[in-house]
């Protein structure tokens, strides 16, 4: 199915990009910074492993102190 895009900013953005790259079309410069956009976002880590670390981190700190009075240490800021 081809791809239309109506948009001036685009195009120019696509004319620049097949001229920085060397592509030899519009729709080759496309598809190359589409492949490279889905390479980097398929080299991130999914949400859930982000989770997952940030969980480990904040229980490393261990439990919170049930003495600790936060609005006396907010008010000495």
């Amino acid at each position: 199915m081809p791809l239309y895009i109506h948009d001036d900013e685009v195009d120019d953005l696509a004319v620049t990009l097949m001229r920085v790259t060397g592509a030899k079309t519009k729709t080759e410069a496309v598809r190359q910074a589409l492949e490279f956009a889905l390479a980097h976002q398929r080299r991130q880590p999914s949400l859930s492993d982000r989770i997952r670390r940030l969980q480990a981190r904040v229980a490393a700190l261990g439990a919170v102190d049930p003495d600790f009075d936060m609005k006396a240490f907010a008010d000495d800021l």
